[in-house]
């Protein structure tokens, strides 16, 4: 047991980031520290990010684990003075973590509040003179620090690996056993989720075009059954107007197909969107929908972080990248991503990059199991695509389990090896009690 009050702020950003990163961190440092509040306290500062929907903080306090959070549309005043919009109150020892935004946060921060730091790094280790601890994905990035200050590196392997190892304190296909739902009123189906996204600019083509490739695949093999796995920033409602002709002109820019939303008068039913041609696909609202992925035998999905997901989970995936309303994609790193979600004049400058991106990248990935293995292991289809043509895709695949297998096997050799998350948190707790020492020290 701790002998004095600890606090640990865990800074990040955007959704995906508390889905894949923050979630599993924050469950392996209560099983690391304990879960008692007096002793260890964990608070989530979030700051901007241009993928951010405006439900990061509702995720955030769903974590059992998680004792306070603070909004990204406060965080400036926070960065410059220390004081949270709340005025909460800090121990004296503490640590803070960094997993998500700009890795000069936690330096000015744990500077601030004299806390020892500790950075997640993929990709790049930053500001390394002035911080205490990195927990990186790969050798390579300690590669490239300077040798007198390897020591405070630490190999932890990828956080998103984490994601399909059971690690969630779930139990797989529990939730699912336990509905009565569309999908399980049939032993063992074939089940293929679709993630159209969770912003507007993507669900606008997304879900009528993923809609109309179900109907496609739906007719030829009347077995299989549909859900869409709703993202934890979205609702029912907005969802099913993108399905609506009346709401979404971009339909028939895409071809797509229309549903209505049905909301069953029957307890543990779930919601479902029905087709003009009666197909019904399932809207699953539980979050994380981890569980019910790992079932699907693929996925047809959008770029963005569900493919890391759903690679972490080794589920075979379709990633759409369609260009008929090229505005849409806006999920780019660096000052492109910043550029194109400028309000007012994000919109056209989006569809002149994306235009130069795709234009000048020819051969680059866009999905992340494929940019983890520098090749394309799980299909993207770019360009003006068609319903049909996906389906048939979708089809020689349904066709053929062994290249679905393949697809799995590489997925599984790619996500790397989990424990990234545990290996993180005994960095953070050794930092714990190197404040202990150190206290005790003080008082000897």
């Amino acid at each position: 047991m701790l002998e004095q009050a600890v606090d640990i702020l865990i800074l990040s950003n955007g959704p995906g980031e508390l889905a894949t990163w923050v979630r599993p961190v924050v469950k392996a440092l209560r099983q690391q520290l304990g879960i008692e509040q007096s002793h260890i306290r964990i608070s989530v500062v979030l700051s901007p990010c241009p993928n951010a929907s405006g439900k990061e903080v509702a995720i955030a306090q769903s974590y059992p684990e998680v004792d306070r959070v603070q909004g990204a549309e406060d965080f400036l005043p926070f960065l410059l003075s220390g004081k949270t919009a709340e005025n909460w109150d800090w121990r004296d020892r503490g640590v803070v973590l960094f997993l998500g935004g700009d890795q000069f946060f936690p330096v000015v921060i744990g500077k601030r509040l004299g806390y020892r730091t500790v950075i997640y790094a993929e990709w790049e280790a930053r500001w390394y003179r002035w911080v205490d601890r990195f927990g990186v994905m790969k050798p390579e990035v300690v590669a490239r620090v300077p040798q007198k200050y390897a020591h405070k590196f630490t190999v932890v392997g990828d956080l998103m690996a984490d994601v399909g190892t059971g690690d969630w304190g779930l139990e797989t296909g529990e939730n699912i056993t336990n509905s009565q739902s569309p999908i399980t009123n049939h032993q063992s189906p074939e089940l293929i989720g679709l993630l159209p996204g969770s912003k507007a600019a993507k669900l606008a083509q997304g879900v009528p075009l993923c809609l109309a490739i179900a109907q496609h695949i739906h007719n030829i093999r009347p077995q299989t059954k549909f859900v869409i796995p709703v993202a934890p920033t979205l609702d029912i409602q907005t969802l099913a107007s993108f399905a609506n002709l009346q709401q979404n002109p971009v339909i028939k820019l895409v071809n797509g197909a229309t549903a209505e939303l049905i909301i069953p008068d029957i307890n543990n039913e779930k919601p479902y969107l029905k087709t003009s041609t009666g197909l019904q696909v399932e809207l699953w609202t539980d979050f994380p929908a981890y569980d019910l992925l790992s079932q699907c035998c693929l996925c047809i999905t959008t770029v963005g972080a569900n493919t890391a997901e759903l690679g972490s989970l080794a589920v075979p995936m379709i990633v759409l990248l369609p260009t008929q309303q090229i505005e849409a994609m806006r999920a780019w790193d660096g000052l492109p991503g910043l550029l194109v979600n400028l309000p007012g004049v994000g919109t056209p400058l989006a569809k002149i990059i994306n235009r130069i991106i795709l234009q000048y990248l020819p051969g680059k990935n866009f999905a992340w199991p494929n940019i983890w293995a520098k090749e394309q292991i799980v299909p993207e289809l770019l360009g003006k695509l068609q319903s049909q043509e996906v389906a048939l895709f979708a089809l020689d695949l349904l066709n053929h389990p062994d290249k679905l297998q393949e697809m799995r096997s590489r997925l599984r050799q790619v996500r790397g090896q989990a424990g990234a998350s545990q290996k993180l948190a005994n960095i953070v707790a050794e930092e714990v009690l190197n404040l202990q020492s150190i206290s005790n020290h003080h008082e000897d």
